[in-house]
């Protein structure tokens, strides 16, 4: 498959379908994908086909790199929406997180007070103290949850830790108090034999207590849009997308629906 790593510890900006102009920050190896989830639609490929014994960048070549960038940006007066942790696999995952998050802020106040700071995680570090109060402290914290039920959790998102649970995740959540963003990937099709769809009413009445329940204060709801290492799946359409936002918005939630 063609698959997306990202070579350098600050990329772009892109264009992002939920974000707008975002300049990517990747904590992680350039050269291969470190993540504690091991999603059958990741664009970067399988944890397994992609191990690297490359090192972490340190907080001060982050710091540098960011820096850079930043100045680069503003002698092209090139505009950016968001700086965007994701990368190569889970952010939360360096040891340093909370404190690049504290050099972001500061590069960010400093050079473009009015961009947001996201960072895209799967949540399961956020029962650490450090790491939850990093993620208090960024624009969005857009928490991953694709499924309330534990089967399906395991089939698409394939966590590595044999001790997760929905449960833990949800008291994870409401600890935010309704300062999060929730994101779901909605996907059809197979993998292994199995059949893949988390938008069954099974599936959809399930997820939407557990929104209920966390109360984030936005849902972003999208779908996959480029390569995925498993080639049974499929993009669920927009129409369908729209249906699911329109019963969060019925909660009283506001909505980000990407197709």
């Amino acid at each position: 498959m063609s698959t997306i790593l990202f070579h350098e510890i600050v990329f772009g900006p892109i264009h992002s379908r939920r974000l707008g102009a975002s300049l990517g920050m990747n904590l992680l190896p350039y050269d291969g994908k470190l993540c504690s989830f091991d999603c059958i639609y990741c664009e970067c490929g399988y944890n397994e086909n992609f191990r690297t014994k490359t090192k972490l960048p340190t907080r001060e070549n982050v710091k540098a790199a960011l820096e850079d960038k930043l100045l680069q940006l503003q002698k092209e007066d090139t505009s950016i929406d968001v700086i965007t942790f994701a990368g190569n696999g889970e952010p939360t995952l360096h040891p340093q997180f909370a404190e690049i998050i504290d050099d972001t802020i500061e590069l960010r106040d400093k050079y473009f007070p009015n961009a947001r700071i996201s960072v895209l995680s799967n949540a399961m570090h956020a029962g650490k103290k450090v790491v939850f109060d990093a993620l208090k402290k960024v624009d969005n914290n857009i928490l991953k949850l694709d499924s309330a039920n534990l089967d399906t959790v395991r089939l698409i998102d394939r966590p590595n830790a044999p001790s997760y649970t929905i449960d833990k995740q949800i008291e994870l959540f409401k600890k935010f108090e309704g300062n999060f963003i929730m994101q779901t990937m909605f996907v059809r099709g197979s993998h292994n034999g199995k059949v893949v769809d988390n938008t069954t009413e099974n599936e959809i009445s399930a997820w939407l207590e557990v929104v209920r329940a966390t109360n984030p204060r936005e849902v972003m709801i999208y779908t996959i849009d480029r390569e995925t290492p498993e080639k049974n799946l499929e993009k669920v359409p927009l129409e369908d997308l729209k249906r699911i936002g329109d019963r969060v918005e019925k909660l009283g939630i506001k909505v980000n629906v990407a197709g």
